[in-house]
Formats: C-alpha cells, structure tokens, sequence
C-alpha cells in the first residue's frame, strides 16, 4: 500500500502538479515556486455598451484588471463587442419565449423609460444575443485554432496542448501523422482534460445613479399601492418613501457576465484531425478554407450571473473619485467571476494544496470565500487500462473562518464607510494571511487539488 502511494506521489510530481521538493512536507511560508497544475482556460469578452457616467473609468478598470489567475489566459483576436448590432426580432424574441405582453410589458417600458434606459427592458434577450454573438464571431474556430497554434499558412502543431497538459507535443504530432489519433491516450485525455474545459466569458458593464432608479422603482411600486385598500394605502406608500431614501443614495456599478463552454467530444475531434488537421510541410489549401468555414466547432450556454456594487463618495476618502469607481468595478467582476464558479460547477476550479499541515491553498475572498465552505481533497492519478486522467477523491476540508486570506483587487482597500467598518472589526480578530487555512485532518501534502463541493 505504501509503495502504491509513493508511485502515485511520483507520478503527480511528473505531471507537474506539486512543488520540486518532497511533496509529503508542508511547503515553508517563503515557499515562492508557483504551483503547475493543468487548468480550464478562459478568454474574456467585453459587451460595449451605451454611455454612462465615468464610462472611461470603468471600461479601463475592466481591460486592466489582472486575469483571473486560476485559469489559462486563452486569448483570443474578439476581445469585445457591441450587442446592439445583435438586437432581437420580434420573432426571434418569440422563438426564444423573451417577448412581454400585457402588464409585463407595460412594467418593463415604463421602468426604463423612467430611468432614460438605464434599466434595460431588453435584458431578457441578452442570453440570446449572445448566442448570435458567438455564432457569428465564429469564437468557436477561433479558441479551437488557439489551442492548436494555427498559423496565418492553416497549419496546426500540439506545442500549446503539450506545454498544459504536460504531454509530449511530438508524439502526439506523429500520431495524428499516421492516422491513428482516435487511439492515443495522450490526444483523448487532452481533449477531455483541457480543450473540453475552454470557457469564455462575455460581460456588460454600467455604472449608474441609484437615484433615478430608486425613483423610478417607487413610482411603478405606487401605481400597485393604489390599488390597495384604502385604509393600506397611507402606510405603504410611507413605507415605499422609506425605502426611496435609503436606496437613492450614491451609485451602483453593475456587472452581467454570461458564461460558454467549447463543446469538444471524440466526434469532434476525430473530424478535426482526420479532415482539417495539417502540418508545416504538408499544407492543403482545401482543408484550410474547410476550417476557415466550418461549423463544426460550437460553444455551449452554461448560465449567467450579475452583481450590482455600491458606491459612495466621501470627504473621508483619500482616493480620488475615478479610484473608488475602478476599485468598486474590479471588486464586483471578481464577485462575478466568484458566483459562476459557485453557481456551475464545470466552471469550479481546481485548486491545488500550497501546504499540507496545515492545509492551505492561494485562494481566498476572491473566490468569495466567507468560512465554512467545504471542499473535497483529490489526487491525480493515471488509469493503467486508459491511460486517462482521473480524479481520486482522498478526503474534505473545510475553510476556517478566522483564517481567510484577502486576495481581492487592492486587498486592504474598501469601496464604503460601511465596509472600512466591517475591515476595522474584523482585522481586530485576524492577521495578515497571504493563503487560507482549512480545517480537517488527513495525508495530505502539497499538490493535491481543492475543489469546492455545494
């Protein structure tokens, strides 16, 4: 048994997923060698959208905030878009069961009209222009030609592929050659591993008076307490004033991001390389055009989430303006990012152990970590019969609350008064951490991989 476990050990250090030195030792807290593990891959695209206030701010926080370092940068040319060249017909609203009618129509309309269309009545589509959006772009082709380093000749090599996947880049090329890629272990554990884990990510921004809404909400919500008995009528049109003045005040940066996956299976694959692939030294001007046309690549919708962040400006502050908004728009992204990753599970990362006694992992408040959660320990190990990657799952832990690192944007820096509050008490009851704890028991070590469980 213990041989076992040393050759399983051996081999996740030749995979290279835990530190140089002896995996079974706590890494030491100066431990500076960044862990390799293989990881899904990303490329962000930017929604253009129409004017607001600090647009320029908020835009330029966007493009400069650092990548979310849990995935593979997989860029690609289309880095953003405008959707309003996408809009819907009525009868495409219709296919895609958006279209209001009625009351509901006549609530949307209003809404944005009272707020001069800062409320998108047309938000509803927004999944389906999206859709168009990738159609069109063909972004499918273009993650696909990513991964296989197209050339501007239409020639493809496996150099990226093998530099993330720890694979023999050669081999595989040699394979593909000789016709027989559907049975190379390395090429279907490389498109189970990572070209199936390919995600991108659209996202709109804005960044709005709380104002206008806040009025706007109050007038729709009268016309319903109109209705009312007369007798409820003073009370909750009291109660809507209330709400009015505590929601009008500052702004409110919002963030919609809408998440696809490159679907990717053997039928695929088998196309890919047996009709369109082709080498330096062997190129077919046919198979070029054939992927340049193609439609056999497509993306896959997972799901959307969205997050609103307010922001208030203070003589307090000693920032400038333009830096809260940038602060306030990079911090509600990675909530974002965060609640995608906690809503899809395909989309979850892998996380690798930073040490294993205690277990700690370079993950933190980013990730929208608050105590408590819990997360399942796996090893990576090679299935003889395969020759697969597989997952063994060895144990769990749990995050500990008191010792959670702050790895947000600016970490140290609040968006509010309210939260420089929050910071203040809770600083009190913790020190500086450059990891998070977890709690849980087990022979763990360094390598192993974290992955959040509901």
């Amino acid at each position: 048994m213990k041989q076992t476990h040393k050759l399983t050990i051996a081999l996740n250090l030749f995979l290279g997923l835990s530190f140089a030195a002896n995996a079974q030792t706590s890494a030491p807290a100066t431990q500076s060698t960044e862990l390799k593990y293989r990881r899904s891959s990303l490329h962000l695209i930017l929604l253009e959208s129409e004017d607001f206030p600090r647009k320029d701010v908020v835009i330029k926080a966007y493009h400069e905030a650092p990548f979310p370092d849990k995935y593979n940068n997989h860029a690609i040319p289309v880095t953003g878009v405008d959707p309003s060249g996408y809009a819907l017909s009525e009868s495409e609203k219709v296919t895609a069961g958006t279209r209001k009618t009625g009351m509901a129509a006549f609530g949307a309309n209003m809404l944005s009209t009272a707020t001069a269309g800062i409320v998108d009545k047309d938000a509803a589509d927004m999944p389906t222009i999206t859709n168009k959006i990738v159609k069109d772009k063909k972004i499918a082709n273009l993650l696909v030609a990513k991964w296989f380093n197209r050339q501007p000749d239409g020639s493809f090599d496996m150099k990226l592929v093998g530099e993330r996947g720890s694979y023999d880049a050669t081999e595989m090329q040699a394979n593909i050659a000789k016709g027989s890629a559907r049975g190379t272990a390395s090429l279907s554990d490389a498109g189970e591993e990572l070209i199936g884990n390919t995600f991108v990510v659209l996202t709109k921004l804005k960044f709005v008076s709380n104002e206008p809404i806040a009025a706007a909400i109050r007038e729709v919500a009268k016309l319903k307490a109109n209705s009312l008995p007369a007798m409820f009528q003073p009370a909750a049109l009291k109660l809507l004033d209330i709400a009015y003045n505590k929601a009008k005040e500052g702004y409110s940066v919002w963030t919609t991001s809408y998440l696809y996956r490159l679907k990717w299976n053997d039928s695929t694959a088998a196309v890919f390389y047996n009709d369109l692939w082709m080498e330096k030294g062997n190129i077919d001007a046919k198979r070029k055009e054939a992927f340049d046309k193609t439609d056999l690549f497509q993306m896959e919708y997972i799901g959307s989430e969205k997050s609103s962040s307010l922001v208030t400006f203070s003589l307090k502050q000693t920032r400038t303006e333009d830096q809260i908004v940038e602060l306030a728009t990079v911090r509600n992204v990675e909530h974002v990012f965060a609640k995608l990753q906690k809503t899809y599970e395909v989309f979850k990362p892998k996380t690798p152990i930073y040490s294993g006694e205690p277990v700690t992992a370079k993950i933190g408040m980013k990730e929208g970590l608050e105590g408590g959660e819990k997360f399942e320990v796996l090893e990576q190990t090679i299935d003889p019969k395969t020759g697969l990657t597989t997952y063994v799952k060895k144990g769990t832990v749990t995050v500990d609350k008191k010792k959670i690192w702050d790895n947000r944007f600016n970490a140290g820096e609040e968006v509010s008064e309210s939260d420089n509050k929050d910071k203040e008490k809770k600083d009190k009851d913790q020190p500086e951490l450059d990891r998070t704890y977890f709690k849980g028991g087990g022979k763990f070590y360094a390598g192993m991989l974290l992955r959040q469980i509901k």
